[in-house]
């Protein structure tokens, strides 16, 4: 058994945590009202009522109030990952107690998103750091890469492009899905790149993974082009209007990754035009576009996107060929 059991149910994607989340709910509850006030399983009951109460937003990892009291203080602990629901009567002494009260109350008190207080996100089973130079990572490409993007991808790539990299979660997770792979990260912030500097070393990959700073392809050199077997992005694509109704929380994420005007496609569209110059004659292109799915179909009526489907029920991620991406470059013009 592991962590993951002490979840009430599944987190917000595969990407969110080591492994996908499934627990006995009916456990749980009988498990925590046999705790006292100085167990884990208190304290957790604790930090849930407190999340309750004071209607804090779950979009970094979590969907309730549980989850995310079980994903702080089990940063607070340390916990190891094996742990599993038996810890729930364990007793705290009274300094643990107030180090995981100060981050429930903290989580409370700035809307700071769970990931940001402890540095720590996962994405595809993998820890990553994470600090608020980029955003928390949540894509449900994590799916794809956990079944190498097949159908998708005939053959194995060997060049991919992280495109709008961030922390590097994308490109560092494909690093473990095709062994044989070079990886290219690449971000218009120099800050973000830093981020991903730091997951590129925590996990050992700089033998095939690279940095490039980059507004799109601004920064790449012409040998390059045709060169990349896959392009995945997950790039900013929030309309003007979701961007001033988003939750607090979002507020301490980089604006940069988030917003892309009216209507959340101005990145996208120059990706479109310019991807087909850097992807091999085989190459696919993979892209969120996340709620903004809507408004790239009215721009583009004609082009046919293939919406990929996703097991946790995410959506708003397609995927153009090298072919389609060429044959359709009026569109895009």
């Amino acid at each position: 058994m592991d962590i993951a059991r002490l979840f009430s149910n599944k987190l917000q994607t595969i990407a969110s945590l080591p492994i996908k989340i499934v627990s006995n709910v009916a456990d749980l509850r009988e498990a925590r009202l046999s705790t006292d006030h100085h167990s884990i399983g208190s304290m957790l009951e604790y930090g849930e009522n407190l999340f309750e109460q004071n209607n804090i937003y779950f979009g970094h990892g979590t969907d309730n109030a549980w989850d995310e009291a079980v994903y702080l203080l089990s940063a607070a602990l340390d916990l190891p990952p094996q742990a599993d629901r038996s810890l729930l009567t364990q007793q705290l002494s009274a300094t643990q107690q107030q180090q995981i009260q100060a981050l429930f109350e903290r989580r409370v008190k700035e809307r700071v998103p769970a990931p940001y207080i402890t540095n720590q996100a996962w994405f595809c089973s993998l820890p990553f750091y994470v600090d608020k130079r980029v955003i928390i990572p949540r894509s449900p490409i994590a799916e794809l890469i956990y079944n190498q993007f097949q159908p998708w991808c005939i053959e194995s790539p060997k060049k991919i492009l992280d495109l709008c990299a961030g922390s590097g979660c994308i490109g560092i997770a494909c690093a473990y899905a095709f062994e044989q792979a070079n990886i290219v990260l690449s971000d218009i912030s120099e800050d973000a790149l830093s981020v991903a500097a730091v997951n590129i070393d925590k996990h050992e990959v700089g033998n095939r993974v690279s940095t490039v700073q980059s507004d799109l392809f601004a920064g790449f050199t012409t040998d390059i082009q045709h060169g990349f077997d896959l392009i995945v992005s997950n790039p900013p694509y929030v309309d003007a209007a979701d961007l001033a109704q988003m939750p607090k929380e979002y507020g301490h994420e980089p604006e940069l990754a988030l917003a892309s005007g009216v209507d959340g496609l101005d990145f996208t569209r120059r990706l479109l035009r310019e991807a087909t110059d850097y992807l091999s004659d085989k190459g696919i292109l993979i892209v969120e576009v996340g709620n903004s799915a809507v408004a790239l179909e009215q721009a583009f009526p004609n082009v046919p996107f293939t919406w990929l489907e996703f097991a946790q029920g995410d959506g708003g991620v397609f995927m153009l060929t090298s072919a389609q991406l060429r044959q359709y470059a009026e569109c895009f013009a």
